[in-house]
């Protein structure tokens, strides 16, 4: 037996937390953009990542399930770090410096 298991309820919640985080975000760059284009890049790795970690769950993989759904936490938080996604300064969801906040 694992020492550290990753719960069914722990990824359960980071999915919720990601679905949330996706739906507050928006894309800060002028639509043709280069920043637009990176924004949707991104984005893009979110959903992806997303719809693996679901894919996962379902197949019975949970480590793999929670390693998905951690990569697309850490794409929106550089998303929005980079500043090409904006988190409506909400710190709770996203990873903020100072300067975004």
């Amino acid at each position: 037996m694992d020492k550290y298991p990753v719960t069914l309820e722990r990824i359960e919640k980071y999915l919720a937390l990601t679905e949330k985080a996706l739906g507050k975000v928006s894309i800060i760059g002028d639509l043709g953009s280069e920043n637009h284009s990176k924004a949707q890049d991104i984005l893009e790795m979110v959903g992806a990542y997303l719809s693996d970690s679901k894919y996962f769950l379902k197949d019975g993989r949970g480590d793999d399930a929670f390693a998905a759904i951690t990569y697309a936490n850490g794409w929106l938080d550089c998303g929005v770090r980079l500043g090409y996604i904006d988190a409506k300064g909400d710190w709770q969801l996203f990873t903020l410096s100072s300067q975004l906040a």
